[in-house]
């Protein structure tokens, strides 16, 4: 709204007019407004959750201090969706098709979580949404995304391209934007991969073929990603902490794409128009710092389903907009591996139970990070018993941080080693 009022009514003054065409000034006011937004409005929302009795169900499960969770107000994830749109509506380019599609898909995975808290709460225990109906709901927005990004004419790329200069060889941005179902991926020179590479076989039909493995590509990420997040969100401010280092790595990334000098200089894809991006990753950022203000051990407030889905869909999301979306799996690594435990856990626990009669497990207990929380149990049928004693939540989060640090340092890392 203040974007149109300044920028393109005029309002305000020359001066404004100029200060919000700067990408660098816009993100910084969308980070402070939804650090504000969640720390003031966040108590009077958390206020409000308790007075409405909107508090956790608590299984006990012998975790060290887990019982005194219990009606501990949940669905916070409202603070962190209202902390983004707020600034992103009131100071973000909404004709600008990727900021559209950012405000879709936060608002169309906040639906789907708070759905989830409300019958778990209405039913008053951990069986909420049936899992086949969250699926459906993570399909539907990849599709959405998918099928925006191959049909929208606005959503293009700029690749680069080495010219020879006397000896010297150096890059050069070629002046032209194109649609093409092309990508990011680590270790190879120029970093790009053209899907419609990978269906050359259809002959005159390779790019569509290529539109149509992007899509696929966007459903599995975006659905692999929230329910990732979903699963790291056990204990007290780990997925939002995570959730914000992802974050400041994809803004880097965001903002060098968007800027042609700087996609030229280091020479990785220019996607024009995706520097709206960077207001709304800023909001992003401020506003889980803000609700971690709450969330942090002990925490006031739960995200519940309608944060966490909605934190591993948006960033999902936007790592696929920038044509980031195959880095996901070292940048997200925690959430996969969250993922992956639980996977061999039940896999594990089923195949040995039909082969042995008894059923055995890979960890003390899945997600991973309840592995490290819990005690080790004598005699327990455990292939990886360690540590013997539980750590305490606050350092588990704390080191699971410190984990996703590294792992945005080394995706960087993987952009530059060819």
């Amino acid at each position: 709204m203040l974007y149109y009022l300044f920028n393109d009514l005029g309002l305000g003054g020359e001066s404004l007019a100029r200060l919000s065409s700067y990408i660098t000034v816009r993100s910084s006011v969308a980070f402070v407004v939804s650090l504000l937004c969640a720390t003031i409005i966040g108590r009077k929302i958390i206020n409000r959750l308790q007075l409405m009795q909107m508090g956790e169900i608590v299984r006990n499960l012998g975790l060290q201090g887990q019982t005194a969770k219990q009606g501990t107000p949940t669905m916070g994830g409202i603070i962190i969706i209202i902390s983004i749109l707020l600034p992103c509506l009131l100071i973000g380019n909404l004709s600008n098709v990727y900021m559209l599609l950012m405000v879709v898909a936060t608002v169309w995975l906040g639906s789907l979580g708070f759905a989830d808290d409300y019958l778990k709460i209405k039913r008053k225990n951990k069986d909420g949404m049936s899992g086949k109906y969250k699926i459906v709901g993570q399909v539907g927005i990849g599709l959405i995304v998918g099928l925006t990004m191959t049909l929208s004419p606005d959503i293009t790329v700029r690749d680069n391209v080495e010219i020879q200069e006397g000896v010297e060889t150096v890059e050069a941005s070629v002046p032209m934007n194109v649609k093409a179902p092309t990508t990011t991926i680590p270790f190879v020179k120029n970093n790009n991969l053209d899907y419609s590479d990978l269906t050359c076989w259809m002959g005159d039909f390779s790019e569509i073929g290529g539109w149509i493995l992007f899509v696929i590509v966007v459903i599995i990420v975006v659905a692999a990603t929230s329910n990732g997040a979903n699963l790291t969100d056990g204990i007290d401010g780990l997925a939002t902490g995570v959730s914000a280092i992802i974050g400041v790595a994809l803004i880097i990334m965001a903002y060098l794409g968007g800027n042609l000098i700087y996609s030229t200089y280091l020479n990785i894809m220019y996607i024009p128009g995706s520097e709206e991006l960077v207001v709304y990753m800023a909001a992003f950022i401020g506003a889980l710092i803000g609700f971690l203000w709450y969330n942090a051990f002990p925490a006031q407030v739960f995200m519940g389903d309608t944060g966490s889905l909605t934190l591993g869909g948006i960033i999902a999301v936007f790592a696929i907009l920038i044509r980031k979306e195959l880095l996901i799996p070292l940048l997200c690594a925690v959430f996969f591996i969250e993922d992956i435990s639980v996977m061999l856990q039940t896999g594990w626990f089923k195949y040995t139970k039909r082969k042995q009669g008894e059923g055995q497990r890979v960890f003390k207990m899945a997600p991973l990070h309840h592995h490290f929380q819990k005690d080790a149990t004598a005699g327990a049928n455990v292939i990886w018993n360690k540590p013997a004693n539980g750590m305490h939540e606050a350092k588990i989060t704390i080191r699971f941080w410190i984990v996703s640090i590294i792992l945005a340092a080394l995706t960087f890392v993987t952009l530059k080693i060819r």
